[in-house]
């Protein structure tokens, strides 16, 4: 009880993303197979990643972290969006609710600096490919993905920590398919204030700061594939970098603005946030395996 504070609602009703039951029941189907999907491709890939020796890389040991957290990342929303198209009552506890606020944050804020981390990885990569096993030895790469965990998990405690002072007194229906801090401040019955402002520093410091880093990795490694005198040099060097950008621009597109708008129970909110939480991490097994060619061949060689 101490953790709730002195918050009257116990539980909160998500009342998703449509109201009709017949539309219910093909968007269930549809999440449901997306789920499988994502679940399939991701183990695949960490089972490919595992199993190839040519793949013991730190391109390719990064590329198997990005499945995992997208494992994680989608299964703290898609299983209990799936299990409130099914249920009639539709309602998360308030415990359950605030863990999958924290958990979205967490595996989102990874992800966001495991981005960055590969953005990286691909400039030495290209601007020092005699000196990259080196340069990217094992022991950094172990160093660049716990600091990634451990960042995204202090943002997401501190914010967690903030957000559990508020008060939730009548107002339980969540205009949303999923528990996040935007969607829970209209229901609050205290000042938000204090944890609004957690939450944008938190995301002006993380996904901004991420962002900068990925940006400025590109700037240089655009500068690098111009000095590539061979076209031949130059095409491989931009293939290397088609599948990490696509993943980014998916990624950051819809997590930005969904963090960024006010908060309205909009179509393009919930399409923002379907986006990063659901459809991006059953696509990223997709980017990096189609347009890969060690990627095809070793998944051919495991089937």
């Amino acid at each position: 009880k101490a953790m709730r504070n002195h918050s009257v609602v116990s539980e909160f009703i998500v009342l998703g993303l449509s109201a009709d039951p017949q539309i219910q029941a093909l968007l269930f189907v549809l999440f449901f197979v997306i789920y499988i999907l994502t679940l399939m491709g991701n183990l695949m890939l960490l089972l490919v990643i595992r199993v190839d020796s040519q793949l013991h890389n730190p391109m390719y040991f990064f590329l198997g972290q990005l499945s995992f957290l997208d494992l994680c990342h989608s299964s703290v929303t898609v299983p209990k969006l799936l299990e409130n198209l099914l249920s009639e009552k539709k309602t998360i506890s308030f415990e359950g609710c605030m863990a999958q606020v924290f958990f979205v944050f967490a595996t989102g804020g990874t992800e966001s600096c495991l981005l960055a981390v590969m953005a990286y990885d691909r400039y030495v990569a290209i601007s020092s490919p005699l000196l990259y096993g080196q340069m990217m030895n094992r022991k950094l790469c172990m160093g660049l993905v716990w600091g990634s965990w451990g960042l995204a998990f202090t943002d997401a405690l501190i914010n967690i920590l903030v957000a559990l002072n508020l008060d939730f007194c009548e107002a339980q229906n969540i205009h949303h398919f999923s528990c996040e801090l935007p969607s829970l401040y209209p229901l609050s019955c205290s000042d938000v204030s204090a944890s609004f402002t957690a939450l944008l520093c938190s995301s002006l410091l993380h996904f901004f700061g991420n962002f900068l880093l990925i940006f400025f990795s590109y700037v240089c490694i655009f500068f690098t594939i111009l000095s590539i005198s061979s076209t031949a040099g130059r095409s491989k060097a931009f293939s290397t970098c088609s599948s990490h950008l696509t993943a980014v621009s998916f990624f950051y597109g819809s997590g930005l603005l969904r963090y960024l708008m006010p908060n309205s129970g909009s179509a393009q909110e919930f399409i923002c946030s379907l986006q990063y939480s659901v459809i991006t991490p059953m696509l990223n097994p997709l980017f990096y395996s189609l347009k890969n060619k060690e990627v095809k061949a070793a998944v051919r060689k495991v089937l």
